[in-house]
Parts: structure tokens; C-alpha cells; sequence
């Protein structure tokens, strides 16, 4: 289950461009997709003509697509040689967590010291339907559930760049917090643990348990990077 937010480019199965919406952001949202849930491996080559095919439109498009995708990180463009999945960087991807922990700490801190039960409301929504995705194994709806929990408690601070932030940062974090749900055993259950004890910090009102809560739950990706390499070599630069 695809969740770009865009209609039209929905699954895996469905390449139909809504043009009641701008056609890049939809090719954008399905490549991402697709490199995200590891469908486009680290290495892989992207063909522009092929994509344009498959949507049904003009390379434009996916052009304007690849642009995105490469300011980024996900891909690279090769001249005369074609545009590749990028593999996953470790000095790249632990510079993102380190700018991300200090930014979702502050985020935190801040809603520890405000009185917003609706944004802890729309946070417990969000957990009761990563639960159900948990249970169903799908790794990709449950990847954006936690997007969607961070997005939550970021939007609520009243600074709108700080997702904006946040977003660009994780780029190279995704597909490995994705490779971790598929992979390695007992993720769901630890991150659902993770965001119902940042809820209870919140809820208490103690900035100093909200940011432990937080931070516990960023180093996390330490123990995915100790395990991925080993398994994936191939994925890693």
C-alpha cells in the first residue's frame, strides 16, 4: 500500500496519473516509494524512458521527478550513463540522525511544556493504526504512520519549517528503518513501545522525560546499522 498522499499513484500495480494534481509529484511520491520499500535496490538504474512509458507521459516529467529525488539523495545521475538508486551512505545517514535527535528533542521539550491534548489525541490515533499495520507485517503503511506521528508532534510546536526539516534530513534514514521491518525481528513492537513512552513523557509535562524518550527512540538506528551492513554489503558504499 502505497501512501503518497497523491491520488492516482496508489500501488505497485496502478501507474495512472491523476492530472487533477501536478504529474512530477505523483512520479515523484510512486519512485520514492519504490526505493523506500527496497522494490528499487541500492544500485539500481532507473530508466527515464521506461518510467515514461509506464505513466504513460513524456520523459518531462520524470525528469522533473529525478531532479527531486536527487536533491535528496536518493538517486544520482550519471552522465551518459543514466540515473542510479544511490546506496546508502553510514557517515550520511548517521549526520542525518545526528541533526534529526536535536531537532525532534526540541520538538518534544517544547509540547512538554504546552498544554495540547489534541496533538497527543491525533499521536494516539496514529499508534492504534500502526498497531493494525504491525500486525499485518506491512512495513511500508507503518513507515508512514511513523512519518506521520513525527509530523504530528513537529506541526504542533507552531514552526512550519521544522517538518520541512525533518523531512529532507530522513531521506537517508528510510529505507533502512524500512529494511529493519522486513528484517529484523521484534522492530514493530520496539517502536511502538518507543512512541507510546514519548506520549506518557509528554502527557506528564517533564521536559526532561519527553527528551530522554525521544532521544532513546533516535539512537535506535544505531542497532539497525550495526546488523544491515553485514546482511547487505551490496547496499552499502
Amino acid at each position: 500500500m502505497k501512501k503518497s498522499g497523491l491520488a492516482g499513484v496508489t500501488d505497485k500495480n496502478n501507474y495512472n496519473i491523476n492530472f487533477d494534481h501536478p504529474t512530477p509529484d505523483q512520479i515523484f511520491a510512486f519512485i520514492r516509494d519504490e526505493i523506500v520499500g527496497m522494490v528499487l535496490k541500492p544500485g539500481e538504474k532507473i530508466p527515464e524512458n521506461q518510467m515514461a512509458e509506464k505513466f504513460g507521459v513524456s520523459r518531462t516529467p520524470v525528469r522533473e521527478a529525478i531532479v527531486k529525488l536527487a536533491n535528496l539523495g536518493f538517486v544520482e545521475v550519471r552522465p551518459q550513463r543514466g540515473t542510479f538508486v544511490t546506496k546508502l551512505s553510514m557517515p550520511l545517514i548517521l549526520e542525518a540522525r545526528f541533526i534529526r535527535e536535536a531537532i525532534e528533542i526540541a520538538v518534544v521539550s517544547s509540547l512538554a511544556q504546552m498544554d495540547d491534548p489534541s496533538v497527543l489525541h491525533e499521536c494516539e490515533n496514529i499508534l492504534e493504526q500502526q498497531v493494525v499495520a504491525a500486525n499485518a507485517q506491512d512495513a511500508m503503511t507503518f513507515q508512514y504512520l511513523d512519518d506521520e506521528f513525527h509530523r504530528a508532534l513537529a506541526g504542533a510546536t507552531g514552526y512550519s519549517r521544522v517538518s520541512k526539516v525533518i523531512e529532507a534530513e530522513k531521506a537517508h534514514m528510510d529505507r533502512v528503518r524500512n529494511l529493519s521491518l522486513v528484517e529484523l525481528t521484534g522492530q514493530y513492537e520496539q517502536v511502538l513501545t518507543q512512541h507510546k513512552a514519548i506520549i506518557k513523557a509528554i502527557k506528564s509535562g517533564s521536559v526532561e522525560d519527553a527528551k530522554a524518550a525521544m532521544g532513546y527512540h533516535m539512537k535506535d538506528v544505531f542497532n539497525i546499522l550495526q546488523v544491515a551492513p553485514e546482511q547487505h554489503p551490496e547496499y552499502f558504499i
